[in-house]
């Protein structure tokens, strides 16, 4: 797909990755949909896309929040006429010791990375198929693929989006919709500077934002990025389970502190 003089919206698109999408696509005449909490961010981040030359919608919201996002797609289909991509760049990975973690982080962390986007995953299949087609992306993690520790919660949040993605990638086919799952590994955004997680092979926002953007130019449905991260992740999902599970436990227990 070529990304210009398009309908675009982005959820999360405040600060860290959804952002340097948004400015990266934001000298393209595209027409853009930003969506994200915090408002000033937003506010800021619309002075930079009408600068650079595209048109802008400001929609403040939580995407926890299902009738804020269902709001969200509405305002742009009112301003705009359509929405032809969907970047959902939600969600969050704290780090969790799961012999201290409690029932509702878990189940908190769930609903923060997969409901925020189903909340909008679902009214954008209703708009697209009536349309007769769009893209929806998404922003998932290599963690979708391994329970990684001191990320099980986010990694199975991060599975679920992905088979999620998977299974509405083959049944709306027919209706001209496609989708794509955007898997980075370690980011350096100002979220993750000191959680204490090792982050080898860490790349820029900047760089983040490049592939997907890629990713949704070539409308690639599954993106693994950087290629060395990537790739070792493909390889320990061939290894037996005690192998990878005893490399990830001694990188872990080297970085780590005994007692998070």
């Amino acid at each position: 797909m070529i990304l210009w003089n398009k309908t675009i919206l982005i959820a999360g698109a405040s600060s860290g990755i959804g952002r340097r999408v948004a400015l990266q696509l934001a000298g393209k005449n595209n027409r853009l949909i930003i969506f994200a909490r915090r408002k000033e961010q937003l506010k800021s981040l619309s002075e930079d896309i009408l600068a650079a030359g595209s048109k802008v919608l400001l929609v403040a919201g939580d995407a926890l929040n299902k009738e804020q996002a269902e709001a969200a797609v509405s305002q742009g289909v009112i301003a705009f006429g359509r929405i032809d991509v969907a970047l959902l760049n939600v969600g969050d990975g704290p780090a969790f010791n799961m012999s201290k973690t409690g029932v509702d982080d878990v189940l908190g962390n769930m609903d923060l990375n997969y409901a925020t986007m189903v909340n909008f995953l679902m009214p954008l299949i209703a708009q697209m198929k009536a349309q007769g087609g769009g893209l929806i992306a998404h922003t998932n993690s290599l963690a979708g693929f391994l329970g990684l520790p001191m990320q099980g919660p986010y990694s199975a949040a991060k599975a679920a989006c992905r088979i999620l993605m998977d299974t509405c990638r083959i049944e709306l086919k027919p209706f001209g919709l496609r989708f794509v799952s955007a898997y980075p590994g370690f980011v350096a955004t100002e979220r993750v500077a000191n959680d204490g997680i090792p982050a080898p092979f860490e790349i820029s926002e900047t760089v983040a934002a490049r592939h997907i953007i890629k990713a949704m130019k070539k409308e690639r449905a599954d993106y693994l990025f950087p290629f060395i991260t990537s790739s070792l992740i493909r390889l320990a999902l061939l290894l037996p389970k005690s192998i990878t599970g005893y490399l990830l436990s001694r990188l872990v227990s080297k970085s780590v502190p005994s007692d998070y």
